[in-house]
């Protein structure tokens, strides 16, 4: 699954002037609802949703990734930037809290002193500084960026589409696990993915020294 976004980019997060009008005409109260609502939907509909899939994410960051922008890049598996690809985490310039599972994934993906850093300077990032603290794996020229991004994710449509699937619920469930209960779950899974037409396809092909033809199933 490839998510990007459109007219230079990717996400801008929410609208704040919808939000000072609300504050104006409705109240802080209003507000305050309104905002809980929007998060409980990003949370349950689009990170839990990204988190769960069984199978990769790739976020192709092509411009201005900020606030709840910034989340859903983190949230998922893969991150391309654009050469041109701008990060903001921006909650702390308008005195607010971070939302969309960043306070969960980015210490993380950068430590808990760089992450809260992150949030307090809320200063843009280039894409090259995001690559350094390993925010995104690939700075790509902005010339090139859509066919490269789709290139890649094309390219992990054509793999093991169920052992990504099952590598990445290990991953996420190894936060909470013992080091016996993620063996056990390793276990069972490579014992489960031995039954799949793309493990027996992918034993042939690399006898035989051909590219494998995964079909997912």
């Amino acid at each position: 699954m490839l998510i990007s976004g459109s007219e230079g980019a990717f996400c801008a997060g929410a609208d704040v002037k919808d939000l000072l009008a609300r504050q104006e005409q409705e109240g802080a109260k209003a507000v305050s609802n309104h905002l809980r609502e929007m998060a409980d939907e990003l949370h349950r509909e689009v990170i839990l949703g990204i988190r769960r899939l069984n199978k990769p994410v790739v976020a192709a960051v092509n411009g201005v990734a900020a606030g709840a922008g910034f989340s859903l890049a983190l949230c998922c598996d893969l991150r391309l930037a654009s050469s041109n690809a701008r990060f903001l985490m921006a909650y702390a310039n308008i005195g607010i809290t971070a939302d969309g599972g960043s306070t969960y994934m980015l210490p993380r993906i950068v430590g808990m002193g760089k992450a809260m850093e992150i949030y307090t300077a809320s200063q843009p990032m280039s894409a090259e500084y995001a690559q350094e603290l390993g925010l995104v794996s690939q700075v790509i020229p902005a010339a090139n960026f859509e066919r490269h991004s789709v290139e890649i994710a094309t390219r992990l449509s054509q793999g093991p589409t169920i052992a990504y699937g099952q590598v990445k619920a290990l991953f996420e469930r190894s936060w909470d696990s013992t080091l016996e209960a993620q063996l056990d779950a390793e276990t069972d899974a490579i014992s489960q993915i031995a039954l799949t037409n793309d493990f027996q396809e992918g034993i042939k092909a690399f006898t035989q020294k051909r590219q494998p033809w995964f079909q997912g199933n």
